[in-house]
């Protein structure tokens, strides 16, 4: 049965006066006073996607713990428990959203109590309708801003190298065009996504497709590669934390899963992910609640979850290093992102790309892909996928020139030809490795793949 104070008008049209948020924003009043109540009702409720009151803070509590809301307006002098001690009370469990104090005393105590409980703004009553709407405008732009730094330079961090493809997938070839059709029917839907493939494939790429095909697009993409974080900081990172809740947690913070509110959480490398975390990320997809470290209360989420690994998670299930339940449980829709090697002509096309791009972003002249070049292009097996034909153009402006194997000499790999691809591919490895002195890191970035991939690797052929 819906609830009866829960008021769900007409999706609002942006209001060019109080920002473009405000029509996406899901707002919580707080007043024991009716009159006030139904004032900022017929306020904000045509301008707001969601609008829901409470007569009081054990009724506010009850909502919070039920929906995910942006704002609160909050009253200060109500019969029972004072606004400003009941946000403090949540602050303390987990509650995130910016809280707006109603107050009918303007004293300089007041102001600080409010701003220590955690409220980011307070308006004087009596008040007008523009002057509640600029609050809760500022306060969705700060939300905004605040999310975006945080993705951004989480993203930043977590991402070693931009293929410069980012929203499409470039290529002509069959195998492409019939994975940009799945990808377009599937977007729309709510479903969850895994997307497999070799390292280097474009998995990001795809996931990006899915999001800006869907009606999250408005709303945040957040990527996550789950083997750059730390296994001791991954929960943290993913579900936040309130203050206190370990060494260090001076003050609370959102994770990812809340800032991808709305959007999109796109967890790369699933497979690296620690078996313990796995088992909360279930109940996160089975329940769309989050609980952050330390916290009491599980805050509502709402986020389509895309995933991605280059291992062979049967496998890993059968070996005891993925859950069963989880694999399951995300495998609804699997996408095969399809190695280079496979992909025909795309390499060409995606060589001239990355040519264009890259010497713009380098501020260097452009090096000539010959006929020559463009055979050793098709004739080499990629194993390190499109990150390593981007490495490799970008090598190559920077030298001014391509390396001899792509001048019209013969591409090494193709001379160690015999065997199945799995042998090939190993003995590429291991001729990459001999030739960096045994250095791992270093021929992982000759390849185009990660550090990880390649002590997978190992960890396969000694097994």
């Amino acid at each position: 049965m819906q609830d009866e104070t829960a008021r769900k008008p007409p999706v609002p049209e942006r209001d060019p006066e109080f920002g473009p948020w405000l029509a996406q924003a899901s707002v919580l009043i707080v007043d024991d006073e009716p009159g006030m109540r139904h004032f900022l009702v017929r306020t904000l409720g045509p301008r707001c996607k969601r609008i829901e009151e409470a007569a009081d803070t054990e009724e506010a509590s009850r909502k919070l713990d039920a929906h995910h809301f942006d704002v609160v307006i909050l009253d200060n002098i109500m019969p029972g428990k004072n606004g400003v001690d009941w946000l403090a009370e949540q602050r303390a469990i987990g509650f995130y959203a910016d809280a707006i104090l109603m107050t009918a005393f303007a004293d300089l105590d007041t102001a600080i109590q409010a701003l220590r409980a955690g409220a980011v703004d307070f308006v004087l009553k009596p008040f007008r309708s523009n002057q509640i709407l600029n609050a809760v405008a500022r306060c969705l732009d700060r939300i905004r801003l605040q999310r975006e730094n945080f993705v951004l330079r989480y993203e930043l961090k977590a991402t070693s190298d931009h293929i410069l493809l980012r929203d499409r997938l470039i290529g002509a070839s069959s195998v492409i065009g019939d994975l940009r059709d799945t990808i377009a029917r599937v977007a729309p839907l709510p479903t969850s996504v895994l997307l497999t493939g070799e390292s280097g494939t474009g998995k990001e790429v795809a996931a990006r497709s899915l999001h800006t095909l869907s009606d999250r697009s408005a709303k945040p993409f957040v990527p996550v590669n789950c083997a750059a974080i730390p296994p001791d900081m991954i929960e943290t990172e993913l579900f936040g934390h309130v203050k206190g809740a370990f060494t260090g947690a001076e003050s609370s913070r959102e994770g990812l899963f809340t800032h991808a509110q709305g959007g999109t959480l796109f967890l790369d490398e699933i497979g690296e992910m620690p078996l313990a975390t796995q088992s909360k990320l279930l109940r996160v997809i089975e329940d769309r609640r989050v609980r952050p470290v330390g916290a009491e209360r599980e805050v509502p989420v709402d986020l389509r979850f895309v995933f991605a690994t280059n291992a062979d998670l049967q496998r890993e299930v059968e070996r005891g290093r993925f859950r069963a339940d989880l694999f399951y449980r995300i495998n609804v829709m699997q996408l095969y992102l399809p190695p280079l090697r496979e992909r025909g002509d795309d390499v060409q096309e995606l060589a001239v790309l990355f040519m264009h791009k890259l010497s713009q972003q380098l501020g260097m002249p452009p090096v000539l892909i010959d006929a020559p070049v463009r055979a050793a292009l098709a004739r080499y097996p990629w194993p390190g996928n499109v990150r390593e034909l981007r490495n490799l153009i970008e090598r190559s402006l920077i030298l001014g020139r391509f390396p001899d194997d792509f001048r019209g000499g013969p591409v090494r790999p193709v001379e160690i030809a015999g065997g199945t691809l799995e042998e090939i591919e190993r003995r590429h490895i291991l001729a990459v490795l001999e030739e960096t002195g045994g250095n791992r890191d270093e021929a992982a970035r000759r390849l185009g793949i990660s550090r990880k991939t390649i002590d997978r690797k190992f960890a396969v052929w000694n097994g």
